[in-house]
């Protein structure tokens, strides 16, 4: 395995050893509130119909700090196109995916990531489930390598069995592997593992990173990261989903709006989550939190945001571009503190 990246700079571990590195998530969400992709399937048809979306919204990432272009080809596996009769597809929306993170890649300094993730069909201790996802696994690893990737991120997988697949397909290619599971509403994988638990038996797997990413949002993430820091020696990674998740609804499946009557399936997630959605500031407290914890793969998923991928640049001390254009309020015309600003607008703003 080589940590050198394609053109030759540091790749994800070089950069690990030297401090944090920040990689935005969230396409999935973005996009489809964009309008250019269905939620239910969340299937990244964009990448093939709306190519320009969804590289404006790397650049974007790259613009607010990111820094790893991630290639959107999550979902992009063969279960799910042939859920949509699209399998014929596949191949042309992974390295279409590949092609598009590699071009907004080459515009800043940024790392270029494959992805692969859950496969909604393995079941664990059955063996022909595990042959499937392996295979499905293998054949986007193998396009990821092809297109030249600096390194692969297995992710949102709630069984540890189902990651160590994607982990042993990943080393398998010689590539830097980043594994994160998803943990939902019980603060265990589905295979019955505690997250130190869990960890460990990703890192002695051959994980450079392990962590969790996508179900939780800041304040239902943060508690489980310290067992994780502690049950390993490797990079921890911390990417949670940007809304207000709760201990008694830990995960943004299980958020409840009872002030909204008109969910159509009675609960908010996926689409109608607005109202849950975490601010700025809340993740910068999170992205400094998880940082003084030891992670160093940092990140938002769901619903992130570039605002929300600035937050975590600027909580780590770092100017991306987008801090060019970070609130300043000075000049507000009833909050600002100018002396530009009139009083009498000054006086009026407790009215408001």
């Amino acid at each position: 395995m080589t940590d050198a990246t394609v053109a030759g700079g540091p790749g994800l571990l070089e950069r690990l050893a030297a401090g944090p590195v920040i990689c935005a998530e969230g396409y999935l969400f973005e996009i489809e509130r964009r309008g250019y992709l269905s939620a239910g399937a969340y299937v990244p048809e964009a990448v093939l119909e709306h190519p320009d979306t969804v590289a404006r919204l790397h650049r974007d990432f790259l613009h607010a700090g990111s820094d790893v272009m991630l290639a959107f080809t999550y979902y992009a596996h063969r279960e799910k196109l042939r859920l949509i009769g699209k399998e014929d597809a596949l191949e042309e929306i992974n390295r279409t995916a590949l092609r598009l993170a590699r071009e907004a890649a080459l515009e800043g300094d940024a790392l270029v990531a494959g992805n692969v993730c859950n496969s909604n069909v393995f079941i664990d201790g059955d063996p022909e489930s595990a042959r499937m996802v392996r295979a499905m696994f293998d054949e986007q690893v193998g396009w990821a390598v092809d297109e030249g990737v600096d390194f692969i991120v297995a992710e949102t997988i709630s069984f540890v069995s189902e990651a160590l697949l994607a982990l042993e397909a990943i080393k398998a290619a010689g590539m830097p592997a980043v594994i994160n599971l998803a943990v939902h509403r019980e603060p265990i994988t589905r295979d019955g593992l505690s997250m130190a638990e869990a960890a460990k038996r990703l890192e002695d797997g051959g994980a450079d990173v392990v962590g969790l990413n996508c179900t939780r949002g800041p304040a239902t993430m943060l508690p489980l990261l310290g067992p994780m820091r502690d049950a390993v020696s490797c990079h921890v990674a911390a990417l949670p989903v940007a809304y207000r998740t709760t201990e008694e609804q830990p995960s943004f499946q299980s958020l409840e709006d009872p002030g909204c009557a008109c969910l159509p399936d009675g609960r908010p997630f996926p689409v109608a989550l607005d109202p849950f959605t975490v601010n700025r500031y809340e993740i910068e407290e999170f992205a400094r939190a998880a940082h003084a914890l030891g992670v160093n793969y940092l990140g938002v998923c769901c619903g992130a945001g570039p605002h929300h991928i600035r937050a975590v640049a600027e909580a780590l001390g770092r100017r991306p571009p987008a801090s060019r254009y970070s609130p300043d309020m000075s000049t507000h015309a009833f909050y600002g503190t100018s002396d530009k600003v009139p009083s009498a607008y000054k006086d009026f703003s407790k009215n408001l």
